[in-house]
């Protein structure tokens, strides 16, 4: 737990060490849900944001650093039951159509976490003037957008189809 959150500046340190919480234990979860995949687009969008998860888990660690804070010893209790939710998606008996389409929504409640995450958190940081933090996150929070939209078009265009 937090000491007392006794203003803005202390909101947004903890809004960063759960995120960078939550990151690392994306980081952790995305290969198994690469392995899985069954449509070669979707594995490939796996793939590629662990690598995004990878930079976004550095650029917070570059945003501690030009803080002085460090963004360990805190465990993002919300990512934990979005991956333990994953892990029951992959566990599930399924076809390979229907497990397509699981991961899907799984991953994509994980985007939406995230989105709202790193909106909350660029912000706090423009209103306290810490305006390269502001920039990185908003640049992560672009990437989470992108995520989200390409998990939405894979689903729509056919694997949600594939499933029925």
């Amino acid at each position: 737990m937090f000491d007392k959150l006794k203003s803005l500046d202390d909101l947004f340190a903890e809004q960063l060490k759960d995120l960078y919480s939550a990151e690392t234990q994306l980081v952790k979860a995305l290969p198994d849900m690469a392995s899985e995949a069954r449509d070669a687009r979707l594995r490939q969008g796996f793939e590629t944001h662990l690598q995004e998860t990878i930079n976004q888990v550095s650029r917070l660690e570059q945003i501690g650093r030009g803080l002085n804070l460090d963004l360990t010893g805190h465990t993002c209790k919300a990512m934990q039951g979005l991956v333990a939710e994953g892990k029951e998606t992959i566990a599930e008996d399924a076809t390979d159509e229907v497990k397509d389409a699981a991961l899907i929504a799984a991953a994509q409640r994980v985007e939406h976490y995230e989105i709202s995450g790193y909106g909350t958190a660029a912000h706090y940081a423009e209103r306290l003037g810490h305006t390269e933090a502001a920039s990185l996150l908003r640049q992560t929070l672009q990437e989470e957008q992108l995520t989200d939209t390409k998990l939405n078009d894979l689903a729509k265009s056919y694997i949600n189809q594939r499933a029925m």
